[in-house]
């Protein structure tokens, strides 16, 4: 399965910089936890925010990425040479072994774009985990507004287009670099929570828990996102 990569070189230069505000440690915790002692594969594993943190609390990380650039921003940090990392969609990529836990944060499972890849990644991950493993994940929840801007800066804006009909959203980026601006813009397919829970059943998943946040808020109607665990039986 061959899927656009919008995370170049340039866009993976600055990737950890635009997230510097966001703490890893309440995820880190959340997911060292879930792990129990076992190995854990991360989905879209980028530049190895969220991973290496995790490795350093001795739990055994191996990823998947997209983007040759974002791993190779990986591989440059202290730390990196203990993590294992294919270059691949994670519809269809494998990892040696069967792990404990799975995970995917930052919005990072709607970059794939139709639900036939979204199905054949709950599956691909459902065959990498042993029994009673988990596979958490980080969602935004989107409204139905078509045009609602999620962040204003001085060096960015950040509008989503959101198509109700389709599932379709698209993240624009205009972002101040070297005095100029710069517009990217990433497709992604919009899911519900009932809709996850579906393909979740249909890999052999069960939802065990889904909370409003790393530090395990309760999920409610004013929720701005979702943390959901789902376990194989």
């Amino acid at each position: 399965m061959s899927l656009p990569n919008y995370f170049g070189a340039d866009v993976a230069a600055r990737y950890d910089a635009g997230l510097a505000d966001r703490p890893v440690e309440p995820m880190v915790d959340f997911l060292t936890e879930l792990a129990g002692g076992g190995a854990a594969l991360e989905l879209a594993i980028g530049t190895g925010r969220v991973a290496l943190p995790l490795a350093r609390r001795g739990v055994r990380v191996s990823g998947i990425d997209l983007s040759p650039d974002m791993v190779a921003v990986l591989r440059a940090k202290p730390g990196a040479e203990t993590i294992d990392v294919e270059i691949g969609d994670m519809a269809t990529t494998r990892m040696p072994g069967v792990f404990r836990l799975a995970y995917i944060v930052a919005n990072s499972f709607i970059n794939v774009t139709t639900q036939e890849a979204q199905v054949a990644t709950f599956a691909n991950v459902a065959a990498q985990l042993e029994p009673g493993g988990c596979f958490a994940m980080e969602l935004g929840l989107f409204g139905r507004a078509p045009l609602e801007i999620f962040d204003l800066s001085d060096d960015h804006v950040g509008v989503d287009e959101f198509d109700i009909s389709t599932q379709r959203l698209v993240s624009h980026h205009f972002s101040l670099v070297d005095g100029r601006w710069e517009r990217i813009s990433v497709p992604f397919r919009s899911v519900s929570t009932g809709e996850l829970d579906l393909m979740a059943r249909l890999a052999g998943l069960r939802l065990r828990e889904r909370w409003g946040g790393w530090a395990r808020e309760p999920f409610t109607a004013d929720s701005t996102k979702h943390i959901s665990v789902w376990e194989k039986a």
